[in-house]
């Protein structure tokens, strides 16, 4: 199994339990999550967003210590954490990434059963046409964090390829803190009202026969803007080392096959 696939099959085997306790029920699973979900999920909410705020100082970290340690000799514990920290969060990012990939295959057999519906059959399904748009979103914004990862951002400069080691660090460090995180935390902050919304209403299709998963979908915007500023942290990271004059991680080795 490649990195993700843990995670996708955990998921997947946890929809399938529900959806045979819900048939076993006769719906009671489906009743008592309606009812339960909501509150479950504003409190959760509220929860991981005073956590968000204890931890944002922390941050500033990489931006302090890639200042600091061009003139300071800086402790090796405060390199050895930094380490760490980007070491999981990469982890954590690949796995996600690796789950989302299948979703490109998702894309491709559910555009060509909807093709073959249409011209063939004559036949069109709303839950099948809804599901390539939850595919198309959740592979991008799932994707992004490992995308940053190993580069794969387009860099609209014609400088970065021809600077320095020391260079690209400056450019990596400086723009985390002045474009990448201000904008990840400007599309975490607004996201919130809807978000509060959604969950509250279980918020399904507009259409009568389409997915009422659209709660879920939107969940996965500031899912997007969380991966995003931890992986400009690690990223940061990496850049404050360099410029430190230390030795960051290597990448992920495989990560970029499979990606």
């Amino acid at each position: 199994m490649r990195k993700g696939d843990g995670l996708l099959l955990s998921v997947v085997l946890l929809s399938l339990g529900l959806l045979i306790a819900d048939m076993m029920s006769g719906g009671g699973v489906s009743a008592a999550l309606n009812a339960r979900l909501p509150g479950m999920a504003q409190s959760a909410g509220r929860r991981l967003g005073q956590l968000g705020v204890w931890l944002s100082p922390f941050l500033l970290v990489p931006l302090i210590s890639g200042l600091l340690g061009r003139v300071l000799d800086l402790p090796e514990r405060l390199w050895a954490a930094q380490r760490a920290a980007v070491n999981r969060i990469d982890a954590i990012t690949e796995i996600i990434a690796g789950a989302a990939r299948w979703f490109a295959l998702g894309l491709v057999v559910a555009t060509a059963i909807i093709v073959i519906q249409r011209y063939v059959f004559g036949y069109a399904s709303t839950k099948l046409a809804e599901s390539v748009i939850y595919m198309h979103a959740l592979l991008f914004l799932l994707s992004s964090g490992s995308t940053l990862l190993h580069g794969g951002h387009v860099r609209v400069d014609v400088f970065f390829a021809k600077m320095s080691p020391q260079g690209r660090a400056w450019v990596d460090l400086l723009g985390t803190y002045l474009a990448l995180i201000p904008m990840s935390f400007l599309i975490l902050w607004s996201s919130t009202g809807y978000l509060n919304s959604t969950w509250r209403i279980l918020e399904s299709s507009r259409e009568s026969d389409g997915l009422a998963f659209v709660f879920l979908l939107k969940t996965a915007i500031p899912l997007f803007a969380i991966l995003m500023i931890l992986q400009g942290f690690s990223m940061a990271a990496r850049a404050a080392m360099t410029l430190g004059g230390q030795k960051p991680p290597a990448l992920p080795a495989a990560a970029e096959g499979e990606v």
